[in-house]
């Protein structure tokens, strides 16, 4: 008996194969090696609605039907909004999970937003669940910013960052957006007063010198220093017939 083509098959070097999983299903016919029907529930008992009630004295002796659970005495003729029970709890005291793969000082690859493609240096995780991450700014221009860890892809690649410090004030509030005021114009003040326009505050490029200059001196202390140098300050990029899932980062 010759050997037999496989029902599917992987398209090229892509990694894709032929059929999805969904299609596979119906062409081996897996639907008629399940079973049918399965274990049928027992009903439920209903409890009883009704119980039957001694009634003392002489006029009234006997039993009485009562009913189990007595209806309210009163109705509301309003209708009233009752608030919802939320069962997943305050954002605030969310269990914070983090990939196994990140870890302080490892080097993460940008997916998205305006510094994607850009190489950087992971600090440490924030109370909301973010990272916060530093290029550092003398490298490639990526300062301290907060970014999701769903658009990130971790490497091998670590920087010792152990004798690092922080400052207490960079949390999510440190991060938080500034609201820019729109000029109230008066009779004949049209052209006087401009819009507000964001400037990056003292205090944000006092932290990001102290932060920068730690890390860059962990860099310094790499034992492959000028190779790490590059490959912070080297954009991320994929070439013909390079698949990210088939790459050891």
């Amino acid at each position: 008996m010759g050997i037999t083509r496989p029902r599917n098959y992987e398209l090229g070097n892509s990694g894709v194969m032929r059929f999805s999983a969904t299609r596979m299903y119906r062409k081996r016919a897996v639907y008629r090696l399940k079973k049918k029907g399965g274990d049928k529930k027992q009903p439920e008992k209903k409890s009883a609605e009704v119980k039957k009630k001694q009634i003392g004295g002489d006029k009234n002796g006997g039993t009485r039907l009562v009913r189990v659970n007595r209806p309210p005495k009163s109705y509301q003729t309003a209708e009233v909004s009752r608030k919802l029970k939320n069962k997943k709890g305050c954002f605030s005291k969310h269990k914070r999970n983090l990939r196994t793969t990140i870890t302080p000082g490892t080097v993460l690859i940008l997916l998205a937003g305006r510094h994607k493609g850009k190489r950087v240096v992971f600090l440490k995780q924030l109370n909301s669940g973010l990272l916060l991450v530093t290029g550092p700014f003398r490298l490639n221009g990526c300062p301290l910013r907060r970014v999701n860890q769903i658009y990130v892809i971790a490497t091998k690649t670590k920087v010792d960052i152990s004798k690092i410090s922080i400052p207490d004030r960079v949390n999510d509030a440190y991060f938080r957006r500034k609201v820019l005021k729109k000029p109230k114009h008066a009779e004949g003040e049209i052209f006087e007063q401009k819009k507000e326009v964001y400037s990056v505050s003292d205090e944000r490029k006092e932290d990001q010198l102290t932060v920068d200059k730690s890390v860059l001196e962990a860099i310094r202390a790499h034992p492959e220093k000028k190779l790490l140098f590059g490959y912070l300050g080297a954009m991320f990029s994929l070439n013909n017939r390079q698949y990210p899932h088939k790459m050891i980062f």
